[in-house]
């Protein structure tokens, strides 16, 4: 049966085929294709009341995900953790399981701030594995330094932290001042193996006058493996009632000054060790 555009005088018996088509599970293009209908207006009128074939509606993909969530809403589950078992976005669940009662707390805020304080500090004790594994890995690669290695890393060590002589004021002596304990062992490890000789190092603390001098004395005495009654009268930093300190208490040990007694000629030789280290950089950058 073929129609022309527009014209559909036998309505009804049209209708009548359409209805008795619907009902035998024919869709909306079989209906079209088999009455050759191809006004979709026409078409919706001619199954108007009919609803479709089982096998024709669109499956919703999300209903059991729905259901899911609803659920476990029930069972007092928060959105986040609804969100992080079945995979689903926040604004979804939000919409499946807006009109169910928010669930009671599980924990009470005392209990909370507890879980919350562990799990900072597992998150921290796992931070803090990580960095040591990193430092020994490192560690691993210096390996055994050689005697020229100990020779140019002590060169570059005064040079960054020793005293240095200026062109208006030329001083040409040794010494070394620092508050970190390794960075003093090095440094005398360095001049062993210049050597120079021990009897010549002068050693003074340098620390505020709040601190604890005998306790300072015996901390820098054990570094540099000394007695204590070596040391020279200390240098007292006044304090500034303006300024807050925060290196106080019991880790706080001032800084160790060390003197090379007649170190003229040391440091005139470590100030051409540093130029020859810079004329070699220089040349690498050209």
């Amino acid at each position: 049966m073929t129609h022309a555009p527009g014209k559909y005088t036998d309505f009804d018996g049209l209708r009548e085929q359409a209805v008795a088509l619907r009902r035998a599970g024919y869709s909306l293009r079989q209906i079209r294709d088999e009455l050759k209908i191809y006004n979709n207006d026409i078409l919706n009128q001619l199954v108007k009341g009919e609803p479709p074939p089982a096998w024709t509606k669109r499956p919703k993909a999300k209903d059991d995900l729905r259901e899911k969530a609803r659920e476990l809403r029930l069972q007092g589950w928060t959105y986040d953790q609804i969100e992080a078992e079945l995979g689903c976005s926040r604004s979804s669940v939000s919409l499946w399981v807006r009109d169910l009662p928010k669930p009671e707390p599980r924990y009470t805020p005392e209990e909370r701030l507890v879980l919350m304080r562990e799990g900072l500090a597992r998150r921290r004790e796992t931070d803090r594995e990580a960095h040591r594994q990193t430092k020994l890995g490192a560690q691993r690669e210096i390996g055994e330094l050689t005697d020229r290695e100990l020779f140019m890393a002590g060169v570059a060590l005064y040079w960054a932290e020793g005293a240095k002589s200026k062109p208006y004021d030329r001083r040409e002596r040794a010494v070394f001042v620092n508050s970190d304990a390794d960075v003093i062992r090095v440094y005398l490890a360095w001049l062993d193996l210049l050597g120079v000789d021990r009897r010549r190092l002068n050693f003074r603390v340098l620390i505020h006058e709040s601190a604890d001098v005998d306790a300072a004395h015996r901390f820098w005495a054990q570094v540099a493996q000394i007695d204590a009654s070596l040391f020279a009268r200390p240098t007292l930093k006044k304090h500034n009632p303006r300024t807050v300190r925060k290196n106080t208490g019991d880790d706080y040990h001032g800084c160790l000054v060390v003197v090379v007694a007649r170190s003229a000629d040391l440091y005139n030789r470590i100030e051409g060790w540093w130029d020859g280290v810079v004329t070699h950089a220089q040349m690498r950058l050209r």
